[in-house]
């Protein structure tokens, strides 16, 4: 690999398989310059992608009112910006829903501007009332 004084250089541990390649991104800005160490295109599409646009699945729970449980976990349909995860974690947290709730629910459209919706990934029953006048 060339040595770029002027561009950073990344290294990466490829996360696309089981291999786990050790890559080397140069890049600058925008582009991606040189990128070494992938064993297949699909390791060197994921150094691309990570050098000049990381973005990640977030996952968390929000607060369930009238709920069997006090949490339902929810993450992000698709991954958004890392430089918005933050962004994203602080409007999930303002949130809090009815029970039921279902998987695939849909808690909120466009979270932080990036266009994903955040959705439910466990069933929260709604909280069973105690008989009352119950026959004996």
């Amino acid at each position: 690999m060339n040595d770029h004084p002027v561009w950073p250089k990344k290294v990466l541990t490829c996360i696309v398989c089981p291999i786990g390649c050790t890559i080397t991104v140069v890049h600058d800005d925008y582009d991606v310059i040189e990128i070494e160490g992938n064993n297949c295109a699909r390791g060197r599409e994921y150094a691309r992608h990570e050098a000049i646009e990381p973005s990640r699945t977030v996952t968390t729970s929000v607060l369930v009112v009238g709920g069997e449980r006090p949490l339902a976990s929810v993450r992000t349909a698709g991954s958004v910006p890392k430089g918005k995860i933050r962004a994203v974690m602080d409007e999930i947290a303002k949130v809090s829903v009815k029970a039921p709730v279902k998987v695939g629910d849909v808690i909120l459209e466009n979270v932080a501007g990036t266009g994903e919706k955040v959705v439910a990934t466990r069933n929260v029953p709604r909280k069973r009332s105690k008989g009352k006048g119950r026959a004996k």
